[in-house]
């Protein structure tokens, strides 16, 4: 099984987050993407914050 990770760096907001999260399945790594998108970010908890997310992920770990 590959790792997986998304990276909030990559993604420029006004918050400047450095937060990356990574895990060894997309079923873990989405719970927690969602978490910090909803209580960091101020998204909504719903299926297009979810599919957006997924499409966000990358094989591996993040950069340092």
């Amino acid at each position: 099984m590959t790792r997986k990770y998304i990276d909030c760096r990559e993604y420029p907001s006004e918050l400047n987050c450095t937060v990356a999260i990574g895990a060894d399945s997309e079923k873990e790594l989405l719970e927690a993407a969602v978490q910090h998108a909803v209580a960091v970010h101020g998204h909504q908890d719903n299926e297009e914050l979810r599919s957006t997310l997924r499409t966000l992920f990358k094989d591996g770990a993040p950069h340092a």
